[in-house]
């Protein structure tokens, strides 16, 4: 309401917000523990006037009104100030007196929040459950031709291959006229994929860091996780670690100044350097690290001035085409770690995917091709962006995989798909399908968010207030009275439960198919699915 008492467009009642905050006065101790906790500021202490009515003693006295003033909660209206649902304030409350509550109607804060001529951002990206590759069964079930192996006691190579695999006689040329044969990682087919020291919190960055250095040393697991665009802490740079992490260029070249002054002094060469062309959950949008998030350290590493918003710029030209992108980018990454670190493009999921992968395929520097679809998603974009615009992963790697399979290459250059893996919960289960369908490794970003952190966001517009640095639980913010509320250590340890159950799910799929020392990929005759177009455009069986 504007001073004069008048009601102005943008008033809004409680009744119109999507979450209305519910306190009990009675229980309420008044600590303002939740009024501190909130990180939108939806609610506060204030003073409040009631009307107490009293009965009189006798029959001819009138009844008699009694006001009184007293402290409570009070939930902001100003849709800049709306409540998130995150029940932070839930969390903290010594009685439980609090709680916030979905509204149960559609609520008319979306008309209300683009202000100033700016569309509405938000972070996460939609999780709707009923995918395709939910529908997706293993109908191949060894018995007497194929004896099927007992997950429990027989023993699995569950590995595969980062890096481009010549045939012998091509590897021989190179060696002969060369001196050099493409360089080659056996990696863990699931891959922490690019979350960037930025859109993350310092102790969830370092948290997964930490989970992934335990994979590798203490359970032999070689679990591979990306930087992201941005660069990363010089410490890990010059720390044996590095040999378990890609590193991406991006557009931005954002933190590669950092990085190339390292080079001489790296203890371990990198696992693989990943040049980013575009990301799958906004297309075309590319990233945005906001102003909220440029902190000292991040403006140090990255070389910018701190608090200034930092979209991923255009296409550099030296990525203008992927022809350029191969002649210049690629070889040029290799010659910087004198040809010992694959290096390999990663790119949205799009109709023109094997276009790309086919100029790959021309060049023996290309070690590989990640492809992100447009599910998932960790960071901020527009809205518009989010829910109109990408390729879903399932039927572009199918795609490129079938299109190498007609060149006989699909044994040469490996993909690595990401973009909604495990949205609904069944990752062992989706990156099974996914590497039937050809990938040879999958990326997994908001799902490890969610299991290993605890992300609040949701499909009811929940919390999703990754882009602007205040997220609840400390995962996506570089406010330390925010992250100082993620232990490090624990984050590490729900990465080590994640991958260990992942690998027990995995190994129970891969058992009745018989498959112990290879991975299935590309193996389709073992997946079906039971819907008829879904099978036709997938190229697999269609079961009922």
């Amino acid at each position: 309401m504007s001073p004069d008492g008048s009601i102005a467009p943008s008033t809004l009642s409680l009744k119109d917000l999507p979450w209305q905050i519910h306190w009990d006065r009675d229980e309420c101790a008044l600590c303002g523990q939740c009024t501190a906790v909130c990180p939108v500021n939806a609610i506060e202490l204030g003073v409040h006037r009631k009307r107490i009515v009293q009965s009189p003693i006798g029959l001819d006295d009138a009844p008699s009104n009694v006001y009184q003033v007293y402290y409570g909660i009070r939930q902001k209206t100003d849709p800049a100030y709306a409540c998130v649902g995150c029940a932070m304030c839930n969390l903290v409350c010594p009685n439980g007196c609090i709680i916030p509550c979905r509204s149960d109607e559609a609520d008319k804060l979306r008309y209300h929040v683009n202000r100033g001529g700016q569309p509405r951002r938000r972070g996460g990206r939609r999780n709707v459950p009923g995918g395709v590759l939910d529908q997706i069964k293993f109908v191949r079930i060894s018995m007497l031709t194929d004896p099927a192996l007992d997950a429990g006691r027989h023993e699995f190579e569950v590995r595969t291959l980062l890096g481009r695999v010549l045939p012998p006689e091509e590897n021989l040329r190179l060696l002969r006229k060369q001196g050099w044969i493409p360089p080659v990682r056996e990696i863990y087919p699931l891959m922490i994929g690019a979350m960037s020291f930025g859109a993350l919190s310092p102790n969830m960055w370092e948290g997964l860091q930490m989970g992934v250095g335990y994979l590798n040393e203490e359970l032999g697991m070689p679990v591979r996780i990306c930087t992201g665009e941005g660069g990363c802490p010089p410490r890990l740079l010059r720390s044996r670690f590095i040999k378990y992490v890609i590193l991406q260029i991006a557009s931005g070249y954002f933190g590669w100044d950092e990085i190339i002054r390292a080079i001489p002094e790296m203890k371990e060469d990198p696992c693989a350097i990943e040049i980013k062309y575009g990301q799958g959950a906004k297309p075309g949008d590319g990233g945005l690290l906001m102003w909220h998030k440029v902190n000292k350290l991040i403006a140090a590493i990255r070389g910018v001035p701190q608090g200034v918003s930092l979209p991923s710029p255009p296409t550099h030209q030296t990525k203008y085409s992927i022809e350029e992108a191969v002649a210049k980018m690629i070889q040029s990454m290799y010659m910087a770690w004198d040809f010992r670190v694959p290096v390999y493009p990663k790119i949205s999921g799009t109709t023109t995917a094997t276009s790309v992968l086919n100029n790959l395929t021309r060049n023996p520097y290309a070690a590989a091709l990640a492809i992100d679809g447009e599910d998932g998603g960790t960071g901020a974009a527009y809205n518009v962006s989010m829910d109109h615009m990408g390729h879903p992963i399932a039927s572009n790697l199918r795609d490129c995989y079938l299109n190498l399979v007609k060149v006989g290459m699909q044994n040469e250059i490996p993909l690595f798909a990401g973009g909604g893996i495990g949205k609904t919960g069944n990752l062992a289960a989706n990156a099974a399908a996914l590497i039937m369908l050809g990938a040879s490794g999958v990326q997994i970003g908001k799902y490890i968010m969610q299991a290993a952190a605890g992300c609040l966001g949701s499909e009811s517009d929940r919390c999703n207030i990754c882009n602007v640095g205040l997220c609840p639980k400390g995962i996506t913010s570089q406010d330390p009275r925010l992250y100082r509320r993620l232990a490090p250590e624990q984050v590490a340890e729900r990465v080590v439960d994640v991958f260990l159950s992942f690998d027990t799910e995995l190994k129970k799929i891969l058992a009745p198919l018989g498959r112990s020392t290879s991975l299935p990929i590309g193996m389709s005759d073992a997946i079906g699915v039971n819907d008829k177009g879904v099978a036709e455009r997938l190229q697999i069986r269609y079961v009922v």
